[in-house]
């Protein structure tokens, strides 16, 4: 492995670490924290500050994958042609990556909403209560799944990576080329009996108008 695709995977990797852990204690550590302020007026307030804190980072180390990703592909391009399977799980790849990325956007959207609220009344960072303003708790209840939604999304690009990794090993590679070529071949083939059906088709047919 070249030093450049070293330092592709690393980004790649320790960014989408980053994303994922950092995601998943908030849910836990930063809102659960909060939610057990004495205060309800100071619950929203706290869990804003510590998400904001952690947004910079949290955009770096997104920034940093999304750079080790583009950079793996432009690498493994050479592969997806030529070994079954990879290409279909760049594809799953591309597309848990687009929709973790959309729900962190707009995660963080419903985050500033939040804490332009100021100090309104909440049972929980993701639970509003009676006093709640009705602005707050719309973003709240939506909130409470999309802090899931993210290490969930995050959690599975990681197995989708560690399966693309496994693609890499010297007997995946030679099995993938060959299921690949025998895919190639059949298809050739089945195009040969196709041609060659529909030219004894046309031959039948002419043979019945002369005949007549």
């Amino acid at each position: 492995m070249s030093d450049s695709h070293t330092a592709l995977r690393s980004m790649h990797d320790l960014g989408l670490a980053a994303w994922f852990g950092g995601s998943l204690m908030g849910a836990f550590g930063v809102n659960g924290a909060a939610a057990r302020i004495g205060d309800s007026t100071q619950r929203l307030p706290m869990a804003s500050t510590g998400w904001n804190r952690w947004t910079p980072v949290n955009a770096a180390a997104i920034g940093a994958h999304l750079a080790g990703a583009v950079g793996e592909l432009v690498t493994e391009s050479p592969r997806m042609a030529v070994q079954a399977g990879v290409g279909r799980a760049s594809t799953v790849k591309t597309a848990l990556t687009v929709s973790a990325l959309a729900v962190t956007g707009y995660s963080r959207l419903l985050g500033m909403r939040m804490s332009r609220a100021g100090q309104p009344s909440v049972e929980g960072v993701t639970e509003p209560n009676q006093q709640t303003p009705s602005n707050v708790a719309s973003c709240q209840r939506q909130m409470k799944a999309l802090q899931w939604a993210i290490p969930a999304l995050t959690g599975a690009l990681i197995v989708v990576t560690a399966y693309m990794g496994e693609q890499q090993k010297p007997g995946q590679v030679l099995r993938g080329m060959l299921g690949r070529a025998g895919g190639l071949g059949h298809a050739s083939r089945t195009m040969g009996k196709g041609a060659g059906g529909m030219a004894t088709a046309r031959a039948i047919r002419q043979m019945t108008m002369a005949g007549r």
